[in-house]
């Protein structure tokens, strides 16, 4: 069993949480997040916090769904209450990006500037040089798969580094061609 899963979420106050059948709806100052629990997973509100427990302990995936199920949930919460947040970097000479309504509008040294529509409860935010992003929403699931999509447009290249990359990502880097052996 999962240790992650055995751990009650507390709920805070400003958050009012639903439990209807296998469909966990929570709402807060951020917004509303809804999850479908597996069916193997029991859910149950005890005052102020929400527990977990194995509803069919003979299925072998009941235990994998377990952990996975608590921590969704407990997503939910921290993004109604918090949200959430991703910083990308855009690195190489002359890129750069804009907002244009909600389309994000990238100069990525190609011969058309990229579009990218942004989806749907995502804010993004750019500092003054047009090279740093922040990507934030109430779901971490969507902001990590925007801050993804955004990165897949122009992945850093092992060369000169030039590309879209997450803040802190290093970059291994190769050595190029030398003309020491030329020649020969």
């Amino acid at each position: 069993m999962s240790r992650v899963g055995k751990e009650p979420i507390v709920v805070p106050e400003k958050v009012d949480v639903k439990i209807a059948g296998q469909d966990v709806t929570v709402k807060g100052p951020g917004g509303q997040l809804a999850f479908n629990v597996p069916s193997v997973i029991k859910v149950e509100q005890k005052e102020k916090a929400l527990v977990f427990s194995v509803a069919d302990a003979s299925d072998p995936k009941a235990g994998a769904m377990f952990g996975m199920s608590r921590t969704r949930v407990a997503n939910l919460v921290l993004g109604v209450t918090q949200g959430f947040s991703k910083n990308i970097e855009i690195h190489g000479l002359g890129f750069k990006a804009q907002l244009q309504g909600q389309k994000l509008v990238l100069a990525l040294g190609l011969s058309h500037p990229v579009e990218f529509p942004v989806p749907e409860g995502i804010k993004i935010d750019i500092d003054k040089k047009a090279t740093k992003l922040t990507i934030k929403g109430i779901d971490k699931e969507l902001v990590g798969e925007t801050a993804a999509q955004i990165r897949s447009l122009k992945k850093p290249e092992p060369y000169k580094g030039v590309g879209i990359r997450y803040e802190g990502e290093r970059i291994h880097r190769k050595a190029g061609k030398t003309a020491a052996g030329a020649g020969k």
